[in-house]
């Protein structure tokens, strides 16, 4: 049930649906569900979503919100992006409470994984 004046629903754009849904499932394993060529929704387990058929990518650059994903391993997620695909922008770097790395998906959207291990 969703929690009031919380986030509960994040929507990325993507060209391709197919190459997003492959992506996060082998990556993250991520449950999606169907609803039609210009939609996908997603259920990360915590977090629900969508990728809606666009042109356009979420990025930084251009002054999108910074999705942040934390993972225990942050290596073995780096290399699992790698081996489906995705791009890394920003290798591993060390801030207060942790360390992330930026990613690119195969449609161009920006994400960053995060672990405190």
């Amino acid at each position: 049930m969703p929690t009031d004046l919380k986030i509960s629903y994040l929507e990325l754009p993507a060209r391709d649906l197919e190459a997003a849904q492959g992506f996060y499932e082998e990556v993250f394993d991520w449950s999606f569900t169907d609803y039609g060529p210009d939609y996908r929704a997603f259920s990360d387990g915590k977090m629900d979503g969508g990728f809606f058929r666009a042109e356009a990518q979420s990025s930084t650059e251009s002054g999108a919100t910074l999705i942040v994903i934390y993972a225990t391993d942050l290596e073995r997620t780096k290399e699992r992006i790698l081996a489906s695909g995705g791009n890394i922008t920003k290798d591993i770097f060390s801030f207060p409470g942790g360390r992330r790395f930026h990613f690119t998906d195969p449609n161009r959207n920006e994400l960053a994984v995060w672990s405190d291990q």
